[in-house]
């Protein structure tokens, strides 16, 4: 299983379900192995399917870093921290998680918009 980090150690991801909120964006952004970025994305492509399946699933895209990066990350949007908590909770979808390699290195956190 990817190794999740918290990107601000205050706030870690499983506290932010906590909170009710929406709607969210969950940013995860993920460190990958060169040698690993192709069978890293065929397994996260499995997630999203499950993902985009799930009520209050919103939108989800996937970004690269530039310059010969090792970073990808993940922006979803949910209508709320209720739907991305029990999304994420599902057994499948652990089943799922538990397929990445300890090498990844994965660190989520949830967003809500600031409306400028």
């Amino acid at each position: 299983m990817a190794t999740l980090q918290s990107l601000d150690p205050n706030t870690p991801m499983f506290a932010q379900f906590k909170e009710k909120a929406g709607p969210v964006v969950l940013a995860n952004t993920f460190f990958v192995p060169k040698e690993r970025t192709e069978a890293f994305l065929a397994l996260f492509r499995r997630q999203a399917e499950f993902m985009k399946a799930q009520p209050g699933f919103v939108s989800l895209r996937m970004h690269k870093g530039t310059a010969d990066s090792r970073l990808l990350m993940n922006v979803a949007v949910w209508e709320s921290t209720e739907a991305l908590a029990t999304a994420f909770g599902s057994p499948e979808f652990q089943r799922m998680a538990a397929d990445f390699p300890d090498d990844i290195v994965s660190y989520p956190h949830i967003f809500e918009q600031i409306d400028l």
